[in-house]
């Protein structure tokens, strides 16, 4: 691709945490075998130079097709749920932890390894997370019949998968260089970025979606509109930096808005990681939670970008600059791809719906710590802020709430974004591993 991973992503999408510590930042709570393996993956991810923000795409698809790999696995031991891409049954006293071990890591490596735009040294650390990790797993199961037994499915049922999404489409070119020219109310490419990201996204196969256009809301408003007029002054009077340009946000409105930065994918999992234990899950039901959680976040980005493909709307910092207030600066640098809808909003909908479903309830109470807040109040820190919720959606309405006050969208974008990830979560949870009767 001819560009380096550091000015496409670590710039592109807000560098802004300080990476020390982040070893510790994916501790699960106390679970199973499969919440081992999600905080595995987020380490291996952070390892590899894709997390806390720097390539939210590429590590949704990885924590997907890690969990279908392990779902299916434990499937073929016990079948509880319908499988997704592998479907055997296993020998009798197979191991699972075993085969929750070797599905993770025959997925993990591969998927790592192939990763674009990241530095050799950063792909070597995430590999050598996974392996460590791996070979941790696999030295605590005592040698016999039943661990060969589940290596053996674990692999199969990585390598199912693997060859499932062989032809997805993940290989595209990721850089658009090609900047639009200036139009009122079109997107143009952002402060500090001549190119537009992620663009071919779209061309990805859904993992649950029947395609990218699937629960598609209507336009964005007319930039004639009173309701776009309000936006765009409330953006301008929340979202600036401080610095540069003014901002009316408070002290606890700019921890919203650098709480919620980190990658959506991330975030939820590690939510997920927390509720699941409180709950006591076991193995197969954070497998399936898992799974389905991941499915749907991946095909939320697809799905925003199409949409945002097709509406191609402009950002506030550009209608800010364009309107006359050319010095205006948002909180962080604003990512190189269109407002409508917002991403992150849809990926906050699509978690907190899918949490709603698979818990049959909104209302659970949760705490959560921030991998891009300040140093000294990370997740990895000693002492992190956490900040409370009473329901998922109360989640998701902050997360969404969140990009105007970094910034980056104008409120219609978060709040359609927010519904948008709503329907396609419950549309995950309800038809993918659906119980067997």
């Amino acid at each position: 691709m001819g560009m380096k991973r550091t000015a496409v992503f670590s710039a592109a999408l807000l560098a802004c945490a300080s990476q020390s510590g982040l070893n510790n930042a994916s501790a699960a709570p106390a679970g199973d075998v499969v919440t081992a393996w999600n905080a595995n993956a987020a380490t291996a991810a952070l390892k590899a130079c894709i997390s806390p923000i720097d390539n939210p795409f590429h590590e949704s698809r990885m924590y997907a097709m890690m969990h279908i790999a392990i779902h299916d696995a434990l499937n073929a031991i016990d079948r509880k749920y319908y499988p997704y891409a592998f479907d055997k049954r296993a020998e009798p006293g197979t191991s699972t932890d075993a085969a929750v071990a070797a599905a993770a890591h025959d997925v993990l490596v591969p998927l790592i390894g192939q990763l674009p735009l990241v530095k050799k040294e950063c792909i070597g650390a995430g590999v050598a997370s996974a392996e460590a990790a791996y070979g941790a797993a696999l030295a605590a199961i005592p040698e016999s019949p039943a661990k060969k037994q589940g290596i053996a499915l674990g692999q199969q049922s990585a390598a199912a998968i693997l060859a499932k999404r062989a032809t997805d489409h993940s290989d595209v070119e990721l850089i658009n260089k090609n900047c639009p020219p200036p139009q009122a109310g079109t997107y143009q490419c952002t402060p500090g970025f001549p190119f537009i990201a992620f663009e071919a996204w779209e061309q990805v196969t859904p993992f649950v979606l029947k395609d990218n256009a699937q629960f598609r809301p209507g336009p964005p408003y007319a930039i004639t509109d009173a309701k776009f007029t309000a936006d765009l002054n409330e953006v301008k009077s929340l979202g600036g930096d401080g610095k540069t340009t003014p901002s009316a946000r408070t002290a606890d409105q700019t921890q919203i808005a650098l709480f919620w930065l980190e990658s959506s994918p991330l975030k939820w999992s590690r939510i997920a990681r927390t509720v699941g234990a409180d709950k006591k899950l076991d193995p197969w039901e954070n497998a399936r939670l898992f799974a389905v959680l991941n499915m749907a976040l991946a095909d939320g980005y697809l799905a925003m970008v199409a949409s945002k493909n097709y509406y191609n709307f402009w950002r506030p910092v550009t209608a800010i600059q364009s309107g006359g207030d050319a010095s205006w600066t948002p909180l962080m640098p604003t990512p190189p791809d269109q407002d409508y809808p917002s991403g992150h909003s849809i990926e906050g909908g699509v978690g907190a719906e899918v949490l709603k479903q698979v818990f049959g309830t909104d209302q659970v109470t949760f705490k959560d710590c921030g991998m891009t807040l300040p140093a000294g109040d990370t997740c990895a820190d000693a002492t992190p802020q956490m900040r409370t919720y009473t329901t998922f959606s109360q989640a998701a309405n902050e997360n969404a709430y969140s990009r105007v006050l970094v910034g980056f969208h104008f409120r219609n974008a978060t709040e359609v974004g927010n519904a948008y990830g709503h329907k396609i979560g419950e549309y995950a949870a309800n038809t993918v591993m659906r119980p067997v009767e």
